[in-house]
């Protein structure tokens, strides 16, 4: 009897993955371990690489491209490209600029500014994709271009008024021991390890595999679609907010940097640019791998001209090692 392509689906969801395909095939294990060799040659070349100060600026610096990372891996697992996450990062950035407030209150005022900015440019990115079948890479440049203009509107220069509150409690540690950083990059995964248990979880991967079987199979695919939009823009819409507290000041041109470094970090962190298969915790260790790898260059005396290169290198090299590992974690399940 025939197997009609939305059962098939559903089978090779539920059927398990071996151990050794997902040890050696999956992302964030081989992203740790490019990590652990990072953490040890940083360590070798700077005698207070693992001090509390120097790792709190470690995530510091990493958290605004994690969090654009994590919001661009959201649509990478359905098949689509965000560009305009360095449109909203820009964007953010300037409105927390010039429209936070001070004190706890208006750090909340602004992140909620953030992502509320960063929802509506989502919201308008997923509805054109889901439900008008507009290509992804050619709508959110457009999109992108848009908050670019929106930007320069608000603030023409670098300038703005971010609260210290902002600037130092954001940056600091939670009772001197625990970096905020740390705690907002768990907080968003242990948020996505919620989503990816609910229906909307299992049907993102499910229209990134294979829409037309997740259609058969009953997944609402243009909601998937657009909700995961919304999420990549309040994503981008915080990396803005923290990249204020980072910097304290507003720049209009500021996310420019993260169109390439955002799509790095997920690719880095073993998410699939066919679709259907990463996730978010991958792509954060990518953004803190990239950011870590500019730390050794510079500890290590190594001109910034080639940080480029090198994270190329790095990447490319992250990337083959995990198509050759699931290879090989294929051919053991072949004989299993």
């Amino acid at each position: 009897m025939q197997t009609s392509p939305a059962s098939s689906g559903r089978d090779a969801a539920l059927r398990p993955e071996p151990l050794v395909r997902r040890l050696l095939g999956d992302g964030t294990t081989i992203i740790i371990a490019i990590l652990v060799v990072l953490t040890v040659v940083f360590a070798a070349t700077q005698s207070d690489a693992l001090s509390a100060s120097v790792l709190t600026d470690i995530l510091n610096n990493s958290l605004p491209l994690a969090l654009a990372a994590a919001g661009g891996t959201l649509v990478v697992v359905t098949r689509g490209f965000d560009l305009s996450v360095a449109g909203v990062v820009s964007l953010s950035n300037v409105l927390v600029a010039v429209h936070g407030g001070s004190g706890p209150l208006g750090a909340l005022e602004g992140a909620l500014i953030a992502a509320g900015a960063g929802a509506a440019v989502g919201a308008v990115n997923g509805y054109f994709v889901a439900y008008w079948n507009l290509q992804s890479i050619a709508l959110t440049l457009a999109t992108m271009i848009v908050c670019s203009g929106m930007t320069l509107l608000i603030l023409d220069a670098p300038g703005g008024d971010v609260s210290d509150f902002m600037t130092y409690t954001m940056t600091d540690r939670i009772g001197g021991v625990v970096p905020v950083a740390l705690a907002i990059a768990v907080a968003v995964y242990v948020v996505w390890r919620l989503l990816r248990r609910t229906d909307w979880g299992v049907g993102l991967y499910a229209a990134g595999a294979d829409e037309t079987a997740a259609l058969l199979a009953g997944v609402p695919v243009r909601r998937v679609k657009l909700i995961a939009y919304v999420l990549a823009g309040v994503c981008y819409g915080l990396a803005g907010f923290m990249l204020t507290a980072l910097t304290s000041t507003g720049t209009p041109n500021v996310g420019e940097p993260y169109l390439l470094l955002a799509f790095a970090a997920i690719a880095l962190g073993g998410t699939s640019f066919a679709g259907g298969r990463g996730g978010v915790a991958g792509s954060m260790l990518g953004a803190l791998t990239l950011t870590l790898l500019q730390k050794v260059l510079f500890s290590t005396g190594v001109s910034s001209f080639y940080t480029g290169i090198f994270q190329g290198v790095v990447m490319i090299a992250a990337v083959v090692v995990a198509v050759l590992f699931a290879r090989i974690g294929t051919r053991g399940e072949a004989h299993a």
